[in-house]
Protein backbone atom coordinates (compact mmCIF):
# COMPACT_ATOMS: atom_id res chain seq x y z
CA UNK A 1 0.00 0.00 0.00
CA UNK A 2 1.37 3.92 -0.28
CA UNK A 3 2.24 4.28 3.04
CA UNK A 4 4.97 1.84 1.97
CA UNK A 5 6.27 3.61 -1.12
CA UNK A 6 9.40 6.02 -0.40
CA UNK A 7 9.68 8.33 -3.12
CA UNK A 8 12.08 11.93 -3.04
CA UNK A 9 9.78 14.65 -2.30
CA UNK A 10 10.08 18.27 -3.01
CA UNK A 11 8.37 21.19 -1.85
CA UNK A 12 7.70 23.44 -5.23
CA UNK A 13 6.24 27.39 -5.62
CA UNK A 14 5.48 28.63 -9.14
CA UNK A 15 3.25 31.36 -10.13
CA UNK A 16 -0.56 30.96 -10.54
CA UNK A 17 -2.71 33.65 -10.86
CA UNK A 18 -1.96 36.23 -8.77
CA UNK A 19 -0.86 34.30 -6.44
CA UNK A 20 2.07 31.78 -5.55
CA UNK A 21 0.52 28.04 -5.54
CA UNK A 22 2.25 25.28 -3.74
CA UNK A 23 2.85 21.84 -4.08
CA UNK A 24 4.92 19.09 -3.21
CA UNK A 25 6.45 16.92 -6.43
CA UNK A 26 7.52 13.30 -5.91
CA UNK A 27 9.87 11.56 -8.31
CA UNK A 28 12.63 12.18 -10.74
CA UNK A 29 12.46 15.32 -13.16
CA UNK A 30 13.00 12.99 -16.10
CA UNK A 31 10.86 14.14 -18.99
CA UNK A 32 8.71 11.55 -18.44
CA UNK A 33 5.16 11.35 -18.13
CA UNK A 34 3.62 13.63 -14.72
CA UNK A 35 0.63 13.49 -12.68
CA UNK A 36 -0.77 16.56 -10.68
CA UNK A 37 -2.67 15.15 -8.03
CA UNK A 38 -5.80 16.48 -6.05
CA UNK A 39 -6.58 15.65 -2.50
CA UNK A 40 -10.08 15.67 -0.47
CA UNK A 41 -11.94 18.68 0.79
CA UNK A 42 -9.27 18.44 3.73
CA UNK A 43 -6.09 19.34 1.54
CA UNK A 44 -3.09 18.23 1.84
CA UNK A 45 -2.12 15.27 3.96
CA UNK A 46 0.17 12.55 4.91
CA UNK A 47 -2.19 9.89 3.18
CA UNK A 48 -2.03 11.76 -0.14
CA UNK A 49 1.64 12.22 0.13
CA UNK A 50 2.20 8.50 0.33
CA UNK A 51 -0.14 7.90 -2.85
CA UNK A 52 1.47 10.72 -4.54
CA UNK A 53 5.14 8.65 -3.70
CA UNK A 54 3.49 5.48 -4.63
CA UNK A 55 2.63 6.75 -8.34
CA UNK A 56 6.25 8.28 -8.40
CA UNK A 57 7.81 5.18 -7.58
CA UNK A 58 5.94 3.77 -10.64
CA UNK A 59 7.41 6.51 -12.90
CA UNK A 60 4.55 9.26 -12.72
CA UNK A 61 6.11 11.85 -11.21
CA UNK A 62 3.74 13.50 -9.46
CA UNK A 63 2.81 17.12 -8.13
CA UNK A 64 0.48 17.04 -4.73
CA UNK A 65 -1.37 20.57 -5.22
CA UNK A 66 -2.06 22.38 -2.16
CA UNK A 67 -5.70 23.53 -3.20
CA UNK A 68 -5.54 25.53 0.06
CA UNK A 69 -2.86 28.39 -0.44
CA UNK A 70 -5.05 31.22 -0.08
CA UNK A 71 -7.35 30.44 2.92
CA UNK A 72 -5.41 27.35 4.36
CA UNK A 73 -6.63 24.13 4.96
CA UNK A 74 -10.16 23.40 6.78
CA UNK A 75 -10.91 22.80 10.15
CA UNK A 76 -13.88 20.55 9.12
CA UNK A 77 -15.74 18.75 12.43
CA UNK A 78 -18.75 17.75 10.57
CA UNK A 79 -20.71 16.70 7.62
CA UNK A 80 -22.62 20.26 7.22
CA UNK A 81 -19.03 21.96 7.95
CA UNK A 82 -17.63 19.86 4.88
CA UNK A 83 -20.89 20.86 2.93
CA UNK A 84 -20.55 23.98 3.66
CA UNK A 85 -16.68 24.47 2.69
CA UNK A 86 -17.12 22.86 -0.50
CA UNK A 87 -20.05 24.78 -1.42
CA UNK A 88 -18.33 27.74 -0.79
CA UNK A 89 -15.07 27.29 -2.60
CA UNK A 90 -14.86 28.74 -6.36
CA UNK A 91 -14.45 26.03 -8.47
CA UNK A 92 -13.01 28.18 -11.29
CA UNK A 93 -10.33 29.16 -8.95
CA UNK A 94 -9.37 25.26 -8.71
CA UNK A 95 -9.25 24.56 -12.50
CA UNK A 96 -7.45 27.59 -12.95
CA UNK A 97 -4.65 26.68 -9.99
CA UNK A 98 -4.67 23.19 -12.21
CA UNK A 99 -3.84 25.08 -15.39
CA UNK A 100 -1.00 26.29 -13.99
CA UNK A 101 0.29 23.04 -12.37
CA UNK A 102 -0.09 21.73 -15.71
CA UNK A 103 1.86 24.33 -17.35
CA UNK A 104 4.30 24.31 -14.71
CA UNK A 105 4.76 20.19 -14.88
CA UNK A 106 5.26 21.36 -18.69
CA UNK A 107 8.13 24.07 -18.26
CA UNK A 108 11.82 23.50 -17.81
CA UNK A 109 11.72 24.29 -14.48
CA UNK A 110 9.24 21.84 -13.05
CA UNK A 111 10.59 18.62 -15.44
CA UNK A 112 9.93 19.11 -19.06
CA UNK A 113 6.71 16.97 -18.89
CA UNK A 114 5.53 16.33 -22.73
CA UNK A 115 2.03 14.37 -20.94
CA UNK A 116 0.58 15.32 -18.13
CA UNK A 117 -2.31 13.45 -16.48
CA UNK A 118 -4.69 14.69 -13.42
CA UNK A 119 -6.22 12.12 -10.37
CA UNK A 120 -8.29 13.30 -7.68
CA UNK A 121 -10.14 11.94 -4.33
CA UNK A 122 -13.64 12.73 -3.53
CA UNK A 123 -13.69 16.63 -3.85
CA UNK A 124 -10.48 16.27 -5.70
CA UNK A 125 -11.63 13.75 -7.91
CA UNK A 126 -14.87 16.06 -8.85
CA UNK A 127 -12.55 18.50 -9.85
CA UNK A 128 -10.56 16.47 -11.49
CA UNK A 129 -13.31 15.66 -13.53
CA UNK A 130 -14.57 19.37 -14.00
CA UNK A 131 -10.78 19.63 -15.38
CA UNK A 132 -10.87 17.24 -17.77
CA UNK A 133 -13.88 18.66 -19.79
CA UNK A 134 -12.29 22.33 -19.44
CA UNK A 135 -8.74 22.22 -19.78
CA UNK A 136 -7.12 20.76 -23.46
CA UNK A 137 -3.47 20.06 -21.95
CA UNK A 138 -4.47 17.01 -20.17
CA UNK A 139 -4.20 13.69 -21.39
CA UNK A 140 -5.68 11.82 -18.59
CA UNK A 141 -8.00 11.63 -16.17
CA UNK A 142 -8.89 9.12 -12.75
CA UNK A 143 -11.61 10.14 -10.37
CA UNK A 144 -11.48 8.11 -7.24
CA UNK A 145 -15.21 8.32 -5.41
CA UNK A 146 -15.42 12.05 -7.13
CA UNK A 147 -19.19 13.33 -6.66
CA UNK A 148 -20.95 13.52 -9.50
CA UNK A 149 -23.11 16.52 -8.52
CA UNK A 150 -22.91 18.96 -6.11
CA UNK A 151 -24.43 18.64 -2.64
CA UNK A 152 -25.04 22.53 -2.23
CA UNK A 153 -25.26 24.66 -5.19
CA UNK A 154 -24.31 28.36 -5.29
CA UNK A 155 -22.98 30.87 -7.52
CA UNK A 156 -19.45 29.60 -6.93
CA UNK A 157 -20.08 25.82 -8.07
CA UNK A 158 -19.49 25.46 -12.40
CA UNK A 159 -21.62 22.75 -13.79
CA UNK A 160 -21.04 19.15 -12.41
CA UNK A 161 -19.21 16.37 -14.11
CA UNK A 162 -22.66 14.64 -14.58
CA UNK A 163 -23.44 17.93 -16.46
CA UNK A 164 -20.48 18.26 -18.58
CA UNK A 165 -19.35 14.15 -19.29
CA UNK A 166 -20.17 15.19 -22.71
CA UNK A 167 -17.51 17.74 -22.85
CA UNK A 168 -14.77 15.67 -22.03
CA UNK A 169 -11.07 15.98 -23.31
CA UNK A 170 -9.05 13.28 -22.01
CA UNK A 171 -9.76 9.79 -21.35
CA UNK A 172 -11.06 9.00 -18.00
CA UNK A 173 -11.14 6.18 -15.53
CA UNK A 174 -13.71 6.41 -12.72
CA UNK A 175 -13.12 4.69 -9.86
CA UNK A 176 -15.93 4.15 -7.27
CA UNK A 177 -17.92 2.30 -4.25
CA UNK A 178 -21.45 0.35 -4.92
CA UNK A 179 -22.22 1.23 -1.71
CA UNK A 180 -21.22 4.97 -1.87
CA UNK A 181 -24.28 7.14 -1.04
CA UNK A 182 -22.86 10.48 -2.89
CA UNK A 183 -22.90 8.94 -5.99
CA UNK A 184 -25.99 6.92 -6.85
CA UNK A 185 -26.00 4.54 -9.50
CA UNK A 186 -28.09 6.77 -11.29
CA UNK A 187 -25.71 9.28 -11.60
CA UNK A 188 -22.90 6.48 -13.08
CA UNK A 189 -24.88 5.81 -15.84
CA UNK A 190 -26.38 9.78 -16.35
CA UNK A 191 -22.47 10.59 -16.61
CA UNK A 192 -21.80 7.41 -18.08
CA UNK A 193 -24.50 8.48 -20.97
CA UNK A 194 -22.93 11.87 -21.87
CA UNK A 195 -19.44 10.80 -21.86
CA UNK A 196 -20.25 8.59 -24.91
CA UNK A 197 -21.16 11.58 -26.92
CA UNK A 198 -17.52 12.77 -25.70
CA UNK A 199 -15.28 10.62 -28.41
CA UNK A 200 -13.01 9.78 -25.27
CA UNK A 201 -12.26 6.56 -23.72
CA UNK A 202 -14.17 6.76 -20.38
CA UNK A 203 -14.06 3.19 -17.77
CA UNK A 204 -16.33 3.26 -14.60
CA UNK A 205 -15.64 0.72 -12.56
CA UNK A 206 -17.45 -0.10 -9.48
CA UNK A 207 -16.13 -1.88 -6.53
CA UNK A 208 -18.56 -4.36 -4.61
CA UNK A 209 -18.97 -3.62 -0.95
CA UNK A 210 -16.69 -0.55 -0.55
CA UNK A 211 -18.66 2.78 0.13
CA UNK A 212 -16.81 6.28 -0.47
CA UNK A 213 -13.51 6.79 0.84
CA UNK A 214 -12.72 2.83 0.49
CA UNK A 215 -8.56 4.39 0.07
CA UNK A 216 -8.54 5.99 2.64
CA UNK A 217 -6.62 3.57 5.27
CA UNK A 218 -6.69 6.04 8.11
CA UNK A 219 -10.47 5.41 8.09
CA UNK A 220 -11.28 2.13 9.40
CA UNK A 221 -15.05 2.36 8.65
CA UNK A 222 -14.63 3.18 5.32
CA UNK A 223 -11.07 1.27 4.40
CA UNK A 224 -11.41 -1.70 2.01
CA UNK A 225 -7.97 -3.02 1.45
CA UNK A 226 -8.77 -5.19 -1.62
CA UNK A 227 -10.30 -2.13 -3.37
CA UNK A 228 -7.79 0.17 -2.66
CA UNK A 229 -5.30 -2.00 -3.82
CA UNK A 230 -7.34 -3.05 -7.25
CA UNK A 231 -8.29 0.62 -7.69
CA UNK A 232 -4.48 2.04 -7.07
CA UNK A 233 -3.17 -0.79 -9.34
CA UNK A 234 -5.81 -0.03 -12.10
CA UNK A 235 -5.04 3.67 -11.68
CA UNK A 236 -1.30 3.37 -12.49
CA UNK A 237 -2.52 0.92 -15.32
CA UNK A 238 -4.45 3.76 -17.05
CA UNK A 239 -2.03 6.38 -16.24
CA UNK A 240 1.01 4.49 -17.72
CA UNK A 241 -0.68 4.01 -20.93
CA UNK A 242 -1.89 7.04 -21.34
CA UNK A 243 0.68 9.19 -20.59
CA UNK A 244 3.36 6.95 -22.75
CA UNK A 245 5.62 9.48 -24.31
CA UNK A 246 5.29 7.76 -27.64
CA UNK A 247 1.35 8.85 -27.28
CA UNK A 248 0.46 10.95 -29.77
CA UNK A 249 -0.42 14.74 -28.06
Amino acid sequence: MPGETKAEATEVSFAGNGVALRGIAFGDETGGPALVLLPDVHGVAPLYCEIAAHFASAGLRTLLLDPYVREGAPRLADMAAVQAWIADLPDARVIDDVAHAVAYLRSVEGGSTRRVGIAGFCLGGQLALMAASRLRDLDACVAFYGMLRHGVVTDRKLPPPVETAADLRCPVLGLFGADDPLIPPADLEAFRSGAATSRQPVDLRVFPGAGHAFVNDRRPDTYRPQAAREALRSAIAFLRTQLATSAAH
